[in-house]
């Protein structure tokens, strides 16, 4: 199944601690002893095996932002796809890092985890006999940003449970800390790989004194221009070049909330080897707190056409602008109250997780798990309804998704098993016609794509991989409460050159159980 020779083992074992930092009280997930958990290192094409034993009291599953598990969604990691762990039990994880470079993370898929830690960095690097579009960086480092609850992850659950939304967070993080430092000799370079790993917040990412080079987006190559300072939302990363091309001193690095009303920071250092004096000044000022600058700054990240990836071939060999979409779909979020409580929707479907998982009730034929015409291709503008929802595809389908944003919030989407085109940003209701502003030409890829308030964004995504995959919200009460569903690319013809076999070590639950693959 797996087909290069170079295999990475790995062991995880979870457990639930008190970190006795900023807030004693609090009981976190940590993966080896650490919080986050250990920064996994892989290159290229590397089959990974990894081994999850869970120490917690709940069912746990890890899920891999934006590995892209090719022909193998067994491996995804969410509850659409995998039973969870239980307690006092591990399963092994076996996937290969195909075809990808870039920052990367893993995270919680199950309940509110994801609010007490579990998560670390997945960096895959280029092989020696691909090159990459810079020189070799002088050091690399990684950086995990986002908000933060002194609320315990289980009351946050029930908070939502109860239908409240999540409340307002209590701090940023980097890396786990709100002080950490990063040291770096003057005069040379080094890549920050930057990620948004909190539950709901956008943040903005900057180093005083210093201009980031962007390098990276999630996979792709894209135009190295310079910035001030990067607006990271929920899920996404970011890869960037920093020279230290600045007097010998301490310098803050700085990541604070966007657009909310009251502004959250976490400052870190940036030490110089040879610094004569500590971090000094006020702290570097965030952009304009409106969305206009913000979507201006998106439409800036462009695919470097002349640069291979992960492959010798130039990223800007696939001319995804030239090709007709054999579909276009419509997806509005939305907040309403059903059965007197908050849920979120898609298209007027809040969705529910069964007892079994997709793919296995669709592998061994299990009646009544799921519904393929819950969800329509378009808004409904009825009342929403709460759906196991399930939208049918092809293999070898190019979509054009829509995701239309008729709050006031900010919206974060996030799709497993690929990346795609962003070839569009734009205000207001999308039409047709807007399809004239679109990015036909270099337009970069990626997993998770922002969507502004009373906006849309727009995508073209290419199927080309078979399985059950999750299209969500990755703001994660969001997601909680049922901004979510799955693409089924299906083929009829069952083959292992589209799909993988059913691993051999699978987790049977729900009406699963007992079943033989």
């Amino acid at each position: 199944m797996l087909k290069t020779h170079i295999c990475i083992t790995l062991g995880l074992l979870l457990m639930a601690l008190a970190l006795f930092l900023e807030f004693p009280s609090r009981l976190v997930i940590l993966i080896n002893d650490q919080f986050p958990g250990p920064k996994l290192e892989v290159v290229t094409n590397n089959n990974i095996i990894l081994n999850l034993i869970n120490k917690l009291d709940e069912p746990f599953l890890l899920t891999w932002n934006g590995i892209k598990q090719r022909k193998n969604s067994w491996q995804d990691g969410v509850l659409g796809t995998n039973c969870p762990v239980p307690p006092n039990s591990n399963f092994t994880y076996k996937f290969q890092a195909k075809d990808q470079i870039g920052s990367y993370t893993y995270v919680p898929s199950t309940l509110m985890h994801r609010a007490a830690g579990g998560f670390g960095a997945l960096n895959i690097y280029h092989r020696s006999v691909i090159p990459i579009p810079y020189a070799n960086p002088d050091g690399d480092f990684t950086l995990l940003i986002g908000d933060w609850f002194k609320t315990s992850h289980k009351t946050l659950q029930q908070s939502l449970d109860s239908g409240t939304s999540l409340p307002f967070p209590d701090a940023v993080l980097i890396n786990g800390q709100t002080q950490t430092t990063f040291s770096g000799q003057q005069g040379k370079t080094y890549m920050f790989r930057i990620s948004n790993v909190g539950l709901s917040t956008s943040l903005n990412f900057r180093i005083q004194g210093h201009t980031m080079k962007l390098v990276e987006v999630e996979g792709s190559h894209v135009i190295q221009n310079l910035y001030d300072s990067l607006d990271v939302h929920v899920g996404q990363s970011v890869t960037v070049l920093v020279t230290l091309n600045q007097p010998p001193k301490d310098y803050y690095i700085v990541a604070s909330t966007r657009f909310t009303k009251t502004a959250l920071t976490a400052t870190a250092v940036l030490k110089y080897a040879n610094s004569q004096a500590p971090v000094s000044g006020p702290l570097p000022a965030a952009p304009a707190s409106d969305f206009t600058w913000s979507m201006q700054q998106a439409r800036t990240y462009r695919w470097n056409l002349t640069s291979n990836a992960a492959r010798p071939n130039p990223q800007g060999s696939f001319h995804y602008g030239k090709i007709t979409p054999t579909k276009t779909i419509v997806l509005a979020n939305s907040a309403s109250l059903i059965n007197g409580k908050l849920r979120y929707s898609v298209n007027g479907v809040s969705y529910v997780n069964p007892d079994t998982p997709l793919k296995l009730a669709d592998y061994f034929n299990i009646p009544g798990v799921f519904s393929m015409n819950a969800i329509q291709n378009v808004p409904s503008g009825g009342a929403a309804t709460v759906a196991t929802s399930v939208m049918p595809t092809s293999l070898h389908d190019f979509l054009e998704v829509v995701f239309q944003n008729n709050e006031n919030t900010m919206q974060s989407w996030h799709l497993d098993g690929y990346d795609f085109w962003v070839v569009g940003f734009g205000s207001g209701q999308w039409t047709p016609n807007e399809r004239t502003k679109y990015n036909l030409v270099d337009a970069l890829t990626r997993h998770t794509t922002q969507v502004y308030p009373n906006s849309w964004t727009a995508i073209y995504v290419s199927l080309d991989n078979q399985g059950m995959w999750n299209m969500r919200s990755a703001e994660w009460g969001r997601q909680y409460l049922g901004q979510q569903f799955y693409l089924r690319v299906w083929n009829p013809v069952r083959s292992l050159a589209n799909e993988y076999d059913i691993p051999s070590n699978v987790l049977l639950c729900g009406k699963a159980v007992g079943r033989h693959p």
